[in-house]
Parts: C-alpha cells; structure tokens; sequence
C-alpha cells in the first residue's frame, strides 16, 4: 500500500514553540533520548524553527511554562512518559501533545489491564495470568504449561522479561523480574512469526502501516535484538498470506479502537496456528534508528519526516 505523502498539512503553526520531550526516570531513558533526537531533526527539516529537546525532570511543569511551549512532542518512553502521568500534567497545562490520551496511556502501560479491555472486544489473546511482586506464584501457573514468559506488568523494551522452560527457572526469574517492583505477568510461551504493525490517525483517517515481521538472532525479541544493529533480520512487508496480512491490520486497529488510542500506537503480535494473537499495544513507539514503526511506514511510502509531521498533527486531538 502506498501513503501520499503530498496530502499531509502542517496542522500545527511552524512558529510555535515545541517541547520534544524525552529522558525521564524511566528504565528506557536512554532510547527516548535517541527518539527525542531523531524527531528534533526531523521537526528541523520540517521548519519548525522553535523546536527543541526537552530533558524531563521533577521540574518539567516550570519548565515548560518559562519556555512558553504551545505544543509538546512527546518522545519518552515507559513511566511517567507514556503511562497518563505526564499526559495528565500537559492536560493541566492546557499544552497540546501528541501520542494518547490520559486514558489509553495509562491502561496501554498495564499488560493487565489492556488485555482485560481486548478480551471484552473479542481480541485473540495467549493464555495469562498476574502474579503480584510480593505473591507466590505457585498456585497461579498451576494451569499453564510450560515455558512462561515473564513480563513485568507496566514495563517496555523486553526490559525484565524472561522466557523460563521449568520451575527452577522459574524460581530465579521470577524473582529477577518483580524486583523492578511490578507485578508480573506469566503468559504461555508460543511460538510463531512475530509481527508489529503501527496505527496511525491522521486529519483525514485512521490507518494501518505495513506489517513488520522480526526474526532474531536471540532466541526470543530481548532488548539486546531491539536495540543492536545486525540482531534482528527485518521482513517488509511479513510473509503472511493476504487473508492473514489484512486480518492483523484489521484487529490491530480494532486493538486502537478498543483501548481508546489516539494519534499513534504501535500494536504487537505473535501469529501462530492462523491466529495473530495481541501481545501489547504500545502508545508512544521509538523513533530511533532501529525502531520499528519508522521502518513500517516507509514501506507505505511515508519517510522519517512525514512520519513526524503526522505524529505532529495528531498534538490537536488531546486538546
């Protein structure tokens, strides 16, 4: 599919003074830095003259009021940056920014909570159950089959995931894994084709980019494979069937529905036995080098820029 670039408009004056916001206290700090950068020279490209990077700390709020911000990119990662806190604040401020809402942030953080929201929408989910920091696990996995996946509940890029083959592992892992001080989600190991497909909400529609499918040179997508240039093989478009490609696109904007997105998302699946299951939805995808919704929508025909731009314009549906 081909996206025509030439209809996209600059919604946003190329005068004002945008805040790209990255860093933060969370864990994926360093790779919102990355995305923040990327995304600044793009705006610059762009010719938004009064873009700039933001580095978010406790004293953000006064920040951006002594620099008169008017919009926010908002190009941080994990806690505080794509979980409702800083969307609330901005909210609060009456700054428009892009990416989700206050809501769809926050329950899109939570594994839990988005896949208690996709299964009342009918959404094909792998087998789970949550485990609290501080609970014995025991009797929870006592219906699962091994091996597990280990999945901190409100944690991004793989970081404190473990894939475990028998209880022994288990008892180590899973200690390694709420010691970020998250419960933890256990969910059946599958195996299949491991796909992404971004969501995209422009002025004119809502659409999905090209489906990206990712082989690992890892034995499962860790952080390692997401961020080392050579350890994960990018298939564009996914060797699906067509039946299939439109079934993930289809359900992946579903998924968007569902959990109230707006703007941008990107939505993961592992697709096994004919069925694309949903692993997680994620509000405010990288945009660095390696990241996956860059790559999708340049096989749309949408570059790195344009990409930007149409994140850019998303900033006036949170107002």
């Amino acid at each position: 599919m081909e996206y025509d670039v030439k209809k996209i408009k600059k919604v946003i004056d190329t005068n004002a003074k945008i805040a790209v916001l990255c860093g933060g206290p969370s864990s994926e700090a360093d790779v919102s830095r990355r995305s923040g950068k990327n995304v600044l020279n793009a705006l610059k490209n762009l010719g938004y003259k009064n873009a700039e990077l933001v580095e978010v700390d406790k004293d953000i709020a006064k920040t951006l009021k002594t620099k008169n911000i008017e919009v926010v990119y908002n190009a941080m990662h994990g806690k505080f940056g794509e979980d409702g806190c800083i969307q609330g604040m901005l909210e609060v401020m009456g700054i428009p920014y892009t990416g989700c809402g206050v809501l769809s942030s926050s329950v899109c953080m939570n594994k839990e909570y988005t896949k208690n929201i996709l299964k009342a929408a009918g959404i094909p989910l792998i087998k789970s159950v949550l485990v609290r920091k501080d609970e014995d696990y025991k009797e929870k996995v006592k219906d699962l089959k091994y091996p597990f996946m280990l999945k901190p509940v409100s944690e991004g890029s793989s970081i404190g995931m473990y894939k475990v083959n028998n209880t022994q592992e288990m008892e180590e892992c899973f200690k390694k894994s709420a010691s970020l001080g998250q419960d933890v989600m256990v969910e059946e190991y599958l195996e299949g084709k491991s796909v992404t497909v971004g969501v995209l909400e422009d002025s004119e529609c809502l659409f999905a980019t090209e489906i990206l499918e990712f082989r690992t040179k890892t034995e499962w997508y860790d952080y390692e494979a997401k961020y080392t240039a050579g350890m994960t093989e990018f298939i564009l478009p996914a060797q699906l069937s067509e039946e299939m490609t439109n079934k993930v696109k289809e359900i992946a904007v579903k998924s968007f529905n569902a959990c109230a997105c707006r703007g941008v998302s990107r939505v993961d699946f592992l697709v096994t036995k004919d069925i694309p299951y949903v692993l997680e939805i994620n509000t405010s995808p990288g945009m660095t080098d390696l990241s996956d919704l860059p790559a999708q929508s340049k096989a749309m025909g949408i570059d790195y820029d344009s990409l930007v731009q149409i994140i850019l314009n998303g900033a006036g549906l949170n107002k």
